[in-house]
């Protein structure tokens, strides 16, 4: 079943690899295929990645975006086990996104990963 999409003027969605810009006007289209999806507002770049839960999130994220999970996938491990010294009160959170990127419901393990970056703290100002 297609994934209808609508993107509001100028609004940006990662579709695999590729972004695509909205023009000017409200826009609908549908997505038919296997192929992993982001809105702009559900990414995080390098840049803003500046607390443990939200390096994880950029992990997964482009284990998620790119299809191809195994080159970061120790990565995300270390994360994980940096996560519980972190927060060791979100563990049941953190027990949940490890099963679920073993499995390769990454995307379902980015909704998880939303939890964690409410809930750590936030990164020093030096």
């Amino acid at each position: 079943m297609p994934l209808r999409v609508e993107l509001k003027p100028f609004e940006r969605i990662v579709i695999g690899q590729s972004v695509i810009i909205n023009s000017a006007s409200r826009t609908c289209f549908l997505v038919d295929g296997e192929v992993p999806i982001l809105r702009e507002q559900d990414t995080i770049t390098a840049e803003t990645a500046d607390t443990t839960a939200k390096r994880l999130y950029l992990c997964v994220q482009t284990m998620y975006l790119k299809n191809d999970p195994e080159p970061n996938r120790t990565a995300c491990l270390g994360l994980l086990d940096e996560l519980v010294r972190e927060i060791p009160d979100c563990r049941d959170v953190i027990a949940v996104v490890a099963e679920l990127v073993s499995k390769g419901l990454l995307y379902k393990a980015l909704k998880e990963i939303r939890k964690l970056i409410k809930r750590a703290p936030e990164p020093s100002m030096v």
